[in-house]
């Protein structure tokens, strides 16, 4: 699983492009990253709701609110998604019952 730190991130697209040369499965942190790299997997927290909810605190500061009092708060989705089309990219056979329990497949 490749993590998102700053050096995985700044050499994600070359990570990626190594990982689909050599045929190798690559699982990243987020459905953003790793859609658009071909990675076969994903499993990580949903960075639209994050994004979200760090507005409503932005929000909240702004008028007037003091940071210290706002809770801490922590994703509650963690959804897996697998790439069927890199999964044939790189010559791997997944059985039906795997793709039925992911989050979504990206065909």
């Amino acid at each position: 699983m490749l993590y998102s730190d700053g050096l995985f991130f700044s050499q994600r697209e070359r990570i990626a492009k190594l990982f689909l040369e050599r045929r190798l499965p690559s699982m990243w942190f987020s459905r953003e990253t790793a859609e658009p790299l071909g990675a076969l997997m994903s499993y990580g927290p949903e960075l639209q709701s994050i994004f979200y909810r760090s507005a409503t605190y932005v929000d909240k500061i702004i008028k007037g609110t003091d940071p210290a009092d706002l809770p801490v708060e922590f994703p509650t989705k963690y959804p897996t998604v697998f790439n069927r089309k890199t999964a044939d990219a790189i010559g791997l056979n997944v059985p039906d019952s795997f793709l039925s329990r992911v989050y979504d497949v990206i065909r």
